[in-house]
């Protein structure tokens, strides 16, 4: 298979050889990609390798070859978000899942606009947790996986004042009992009616949405969970949105 100009985001790179890049890039009509960049580490390179940078917005040309993809060309559409402190660590877990759930070589349409969206998002500054929160709505919509938010797996209407669990075979739960462990790992009904409008929040029930939306996605991963998490210390700093 040969690929012409073939539009992509920059997902993960790492030196391979002495010279060489392996990178990963979701497309919007084969998925994700592995590609073999040779030979860009020498001087008169610094272009294509900066085109090679997470984030990045490209135009590619290649050839399938086995299950990794010899890169020909490659040139940045635009300049990528400049991240720095949480932000940064964000776009790591976001490329991360991305990395982790999109699957090679199968059109992933949806996620790669909503890639396209979290990316813009970054750029302006949006408050990070709201970010985070609507990216992994998208990704499992993307996956599909996704569900409604204004009713319950049970067709019952979400009831703002209620707190419920997510669950992958069954969406929102209901949560009846008041153990703070249950509290701690459900998400407000009103977090989820906001969620389902893409509407941010106040605080606390934007908060609620983390582990109820991390549930969902660690069933997605087959249980085993991402390197982000550690890194972002169970993602606590990012609960709270900044002003």
């Amino acid at each position: 298979m040969r690929f012409v100009g073939e539009p992509a985001f920059v997902l993960h790179a790492r030196a391979w050889r002495e010279t060489s890049l392996l990178v990963e890039v979701l497309s919007a009509e084969h998925g994700r990609i592995g590609l073999v960049a040779r030979g860009v580490q020498g001087p008169k390179k610094h272009v294509l390798r900066a085109a090679l940078q997470p984030l990045q917005s490209i135009r590619f040309d290649g050839v399938q070859r086995g299950e990794l993809a010899q890169l020909t060309s490659a040139e940045a559409v635009d300049a990528a978000p400049l991240l720095h402190g949480d932000a940064s660590l964000g776009a790591f877990y976001l490329n991360e899942l991305c990395m982790r759930l999109a699957p090679r070589q199968a059109p992933q349409p949806d996620l790669h606009a909503a890639y396209a969206q979290v990316r813009e998002r970054l750029r302006v500054g949006e408050p990070l947790a709201w970010i985070l929160r609507r990216f992994e709505r998208d990704l499992l919509e993307a996956l599909g996986s996704g569900f409604e938010y204004v009713t319950d797996g049970d067709g019952t209407a979400i009831d703002p004042a209620a707190r419920y669990r997510l669950e992958a075979e069954h969406g929102p739960r209901r949560v009846l009992g008041e153990r703070v462990g249950e509290r701690r790992e459900s998400a407000t009904g009103r977090a989820l009616l906001a969620l389902g409008d893409d509407a941010m929040p106040n605080a606390e029930d934007l908060a609620s949405l983390r582990l109820p939306l991390r549930a969902m996605i660690l069933h997605e991963l087959g249980g085993r969970g991402l390197k982000s998490w550690e890194m972002l210390g169970e993602l606590g700093r990012l609960a709270t949105p900044k002003a």
